[in-house]
């Protein structure tokens, strides 16, 4: 490696012989580089620094003093700012008519001390796993459920809409209305949906938030007793309950709902039972190929959307120059995914839509 300095007495040199008759070339020989490193000092009319890793370079000007670096952490330490961020103390210091250096090289400075670390009582903030992933290839092996508010007409009084559905084919196979959230409420109605659905053998997956009904004492028991297996989302992500979060928006964005209050729970539940039977049975869903859930639940799906290919197909054979492409993709979804792995839904897998 060659040092700034020495670069400089070198071209100084170079340009001496240079103005005195001899060749650059055999000037650069005879001080042991090439016209090219000449060229490429000089560039520019100014002297390049040495840009290979671990040239000598001089220290920046900018740069802290060790005495600086100590004093630093001097205050940092002292009993007034010991518990305060440099955020905080610089302002303090700039109150008194102080300055020692920037709030990010505080920042730094204690981070390169090892002294960067929460202040006061405050705990850092907890790093939550992302839950296990679960894929349904059929019915009845992973469902999803939540509660949400339902207005009544009286003022700031909510009633309380329990749903499951299941998020292979969408089918909502429980609800209930309540006036309060309660862990054994949602007991009562995974047991009902349980029955209904005739679940006899265990490791039904069902996923939820973390709220207080669905990590309630008699809630777990319930799901002990059925062999369901419990899932719950990371605290405030909403993401991790997706199917649970879009039927929600289904059924507060669908036209039917009323643009007024609930004037009783009576009214709610009906409302309710007039959206389930619709959406399970009228309501073709996009995210399963615009069959209906009570459609996919039975397993008719295939035989639908096989259908639906025919006629497509004799379609294209009777008007080809329609068709500049082959015809719409009415292929089956035959796996379903809930907070997958990237690994577990390959670019290749066929991504399947969540809107209702």
């Amino acid at each position: 490696m060659i040092s700034t300095p020495d670069r400089r007495q070198t071209i100084a040199l170079i340009d001496q012989a240079v103005a005195q008759g001899a060749s650059q070339h055999k000037a650069c020989e005879v001080l042991g580089i090439s016209p090219r490193t000449y060229q490429r000092w000089t560039h520019d009319g100014g002297i390049k620094t040495d840009g290979r890793p671990g040239a000598d370079r001089p220290a920046p000007a900018n740069r802290l003093s060790e005495a600086e670096r100590a004093r630093i952490l001097a205050v940092c330490n002292q009993p007034d700012y010991s518990h305060l961020p440099p955020s905080q103390i610089v302002p303090i210091l700039a109150d008194r008519g102080e300055y020692i250096a920037s709030e990010s090289s505080f920042y730094r400075v204690l981070r390169e001390a090892g002294q960067l670390h929460r202040r006061g009582r405050a705990q850092p903030p907890a790093r939550r796993s992302k839950p296990l992933a679960y894929r349904a290839d059929g019915p009845n092996q992973v469902w999803s459920w939540d509660i949400t508010f339902l207005k009544s007409s009286i003022a700031g009084q909510f009633y309380r809409l329990y749903l499951v559905m299941d998020i292979y084919s969408r089918k909502i196979v429980g609800w209930e209305v309540h006036e309060r959230e309660s862990a054994d409420l949602a007991a009562q109605l995974i047991r009902k949906a349980c029955w209904a659905e005739g679940i006899t053998q265990h490791g039904l997956v069902l996923h939820s938030d973390n709220g207080a009904p669905m990590k309630g004492a008699t809630m777990l028991a319930t799901l002990q007793r059925l062999g369901v297996v419990p899932s719950f989302s990371r605290p405030s992500v909403s993401n991790d309950n997706p199917y649970s979060e879009s039927l929600f928006g289904s059924l507060k964005y669908s036209p039917a709902y009323p643009a007024k209050p609930f004037d009783s729970i009576e009214a709610a539940r009906a409302w309710v039972y007039t959206f389930v039977t619709w959406y399970n049975g009228t309501h073709r869903h996009s995210g399963i190929q615009y069959v209906t859930p009570n459609e996919r639940h039975r397993g008719e799906d295939g035989a639908i959307l096989a259908k639906r290919k025919a006629a497509y197909e004799a379609a294209k054979t009777r008007h080809p120059e329609r068709w500049s492409g082959a015809t719409r993709n009415w292929s089956k979804v035959e796996v379903v995914y809930l907070n997958p792995d990237k690994p577990e839904a390959p670019e290749s897998t066929q991504v399947e839509t969540l809107v209702a």
